[in-house]
């Protein structure tokens, strides 16, 4: 073989190499990255993951909101008209969480199936209800507080 040649086979392989390195850090890194939404429905039958970062969503069910009066942590469940799942988490709640609104929970799966979370999200007026939270409801057999949310 000529030696520009072997020369330029050399360049193009390791290019072809760095860019598959690339490739793959870049999908590694993007799957650490996904936030899976699951319904207290889909927790339960147990479709979630444990220790994986995940998003559960639903209505806060009427008179399951505990607070610790010692600290800033707080439990509550969420149903979807169909199952319901314990939510705990620590720090200060938004303005809108209240009993009966739909919200959204960040965080991971404990080995005793209670969503250990990060970070809570309330529906911000009183039309909207998160579209993950809307279909889930509807899935489940239940319209929902928002019709107009899936309309959109």
């Amino acid at each position: 073989m000529n030696p520009v040649r072997k020369q330029r086979l050399l360049v193009v392989i390791f290019i072809v190499l760095g860019v598959s390195l690339a490739v793959g850090l870049a999908l590694f890194a993007l799957q650490e990255n996904v936030n899976y939404f699951y319904s207290p429905q889909q927790l339960q039958a147990g479709e979630a993951k444990l220790d994986q970062k995940i998003r559960v969503g639903g209505l806060v069910v009427p008179g399951s909101v505990k607070r610790d009066p010692q600290s800033l942590k707080v439990e509550f469940t969420i149903t979807d008209q169909q199952a319901t799942a314990v939510v705990r988490y620590e720090g200060i709640l938004p303005d809108l969480f209240r009993e009966g609104q739909g919200i959204i929970a960040l965080g991971k799966l404990s080995a005793n199936q209670v969503v250990e979370a990060d970070e809570v999200l309330a529906k911000h007026d009183e039309n909207y209800m998160p579209p993950e939270v809307q279909e889930a409801l509807e899935k489940a057999g239940h319209p929902g507080r928002n019709t107009q949310a899936s309309a959109q």
